[in-house]
C-alpha cells in the first residue's frame, strides 16, 4: 500500500506542483488549502507524512502544527514544514512548534523528495519499535559470491540463543541456505509468493517455517532452476515480512545481490541493514555505489552497518582503513578467514557458530550479533524519547 502525504498549501501552484512530484514516486497525495482543512483532514484519513506552508490566511502552519501534537490521533505524524520564511527565528519557531524538519522555498525536488523518504523510513523502522513488534534486520550486498548468505545464516543462529528468530532467504532458485541446514527441498517462500498480500496473516506464514535443531526457524527458497523465474511482487513480500514480525522477534533477511524493485522495499522496514563487501577493489567501488543510494532512499547512516568479510588469507587485499575510506563508511565489523570451518560446518548441516561456539569466526559472529542487538536497542529507545 502506497504511503500518504498530506500537503498544506494555500497556494494552489504549489499543491499541483509537490503533489505531481511526489505521485510520480509513488506516494498517495492528499491536500488541504486551509488550516481547518487540514486539521480535518488530518484527523480523518491519518497520513503517514505531513508537507505544512507556514503562510496561510486562517491559521498558520505554526498553529497547525501545534495541533498536531496536541490530538493523541495525529502526534506521531511527521511534520515537513515547507516555506519561504527563511529566518533563523523562523525555522526555530517551525521546530518550537513540534516540526520534524523544516524546508525553506525554492529547493530542488530531489532534496525535498530526499527529506520524505527519510521521514517515512524512520517512521517505519519506530513504528516498529514502538509497537513491541520484531525487528527486520536485512543483509544486502554489492556483488555476488562475498559471504553474505554466510553471515546472515550465523548472525541468525546467534540471535536465535538470545530471542525468537526466523531467516528468510529471498533468494528463489539461488536458495542454499537451507541447503547448508539440511533442508534440501524447502518451497516455503514460493507457496507464500502467489498469495494476495490481504491473504497473508501470521498463521499461515507461520506454517510455512522450517526448524532447525538448534531451534532457528526459517523461511526457505530453493536452488531448483525453475524458482528462479518465481517473481515475489514486493507488496507480497513486504506482507510476509510484516506478518513475521508478529511471529518472531528478529526477522533475518537475506536478500542476495542489488537493489531490486523487491529489496528496495524489504531494505525500507530494516531497523537494521548489513551491507557486506569483501576488501577488493571493484566490490569496493560498487559498495560505495550502494550506500550512496541507500542514503538516497532514507536510510540513516545508524540504520546502515558494512560488514567486510575476508574469505582467504592474502596479502594482496586492501587493508580494512583503505577500505573505510574508499566507501566512506566505518566497518562494524571484520569477519576472518576460515575456510574450514566453513566447510566442516556444512558438511554437517550447521552454522559455524554453533558447530565450534569457541572458534574465532563463532567469537566475530556473536559480537557483531550483539552490536545488531544493541543498534536495535538504540532505535527503540529513541522512539520513547520521543
Amino acid at each position: 500500500m502506497a504511503e500518504k502525504i498530506l500537503v498544506i498549501d494555500d497556494d494552489v501552484d504549489s499543491l499541483k506542483l509537490i503533489g505531481l512530484m511526489l505521485q510520480k514516486k509513488g506516494y498517495e497525495i492528499s491536500v488541504a488549502n486551509s488550516g481547518a482543512q487540514a486539521l480535518e483532514k488530518a484527523l480523518a484519513e491519518r497520513p503517514d507524512l505531513v508537507i505544512l506552508d507556514v503562510m496561510m490566511p486562517d491559521m498558520d502552519g505554526y498553529e497547525v502544527c501545534r495541533r498536531l501534537r496536541a490530538e493523541p490521533a495525529t502526534e506521531a505524524i511527521p511534520v515537513i514544514m515547507f516555506t519561504a520564511k527563511a529566518m533563523v527565528d523562523d525555522k526555530v519557531a517551525g521546530f518550537e512548534a513540534g516540526a520534524d524538519d523544516y524546508l525553506t522555498k525554492p529547493t530542488h525536488p530531489a532534496e525535498l523528495l530526499s527529506r520524505v523518504k527519510a521521514l517515512l523510513s524512520r517512521r517505519a523502522a519506530h513504528q516498529a519499535a514502538a509497537e513491541g513488534q520484531g525487528h527486520v534486520v536485512a543483509f544486502l550486498a554489492a556483488k555476488g559470491g562475498v559471504g553474505t548468505s554466510t553471515l546472515a545464516v550465523n548472525v541468525a543462529a546467534a540471535l536465535s540463543q538470545r530471542q525468537e528468530t526466523v531467516l528468510v532467504d529471498f533468494r528463489p532458485g539461488l536458495g542454499s541456505l537451507g541447503m547448508e541446514l539440511g533442508f534440501s527441498r524447502s518451497t516455503g517462500l514460493a507457496n507464500l509468493a502467489s498469495r494476495q498480500p490481504a491473504s497473508l496473516d501470521a498463521p499461515s506464514v507461520e506454517a510455512e517455517l522450517v526448524t532447525h535443531s538448534s531451534g532457528l526457524r526459517l523461511l526457505l527458497s530453493s536452488a531448483r532452476p525453475a524458482e528462479s523465474q518465481l517473481r515475489i511482487e514486493p507488496d507480497v513480500a513486504e506482507a510476509i515480512v510484516r506478518q513475521l514480525t508478529v511471529v518472531a522477534r528478529a526477522v533475518v533477511a537475506d536478500l542476495g545481490t542489488g537493489l531490486t524493485n523487491l529489496n528496495r522495499r524489504l531494505v525500507r522496514l530494516a531497523s537494521q541493514c548489513l551491507v557486506v563487501v569483501e576488501p577488493q577493489r571493484t566490490a569496493l567501488l560498487m559498495t560505495r555505489d550502494l550506500l550512496e543510494t541507500l542514503s538516497e532512499m532514507g536510510l540513516e547512516r545508524d540504520r546502515v552497518g558494512v560488514v567486510l568479510i575476508n574469505r582467504a588469507q592474502s596479502g594482496l587485499q586492501i587493508p580494512w582503513q583503505e577500505a573505510e575510506q574508499l566507501i566512506d563508511h566505518e566497518m562494524l565489523a571484520i569477519i576472518s578467514p576460515a575456510s574450514e570451518l566453513a566447510f566442516q560446518a556444512a558438511e554437517a548441516g550447521f552454522p559455524m557458530i554453533l558447530y565450534q561456539p569457541n572458534s574465532v569466526a563463532a567469537t566475530q559472529y556473536s559480537r557483531l550479533a550483539d552490536e545488531i542487538s544493541a543498534r536495535i536497542e538504540a532505535v527503540a529507545k529513541g522512539v520513547v524519547a520521543s
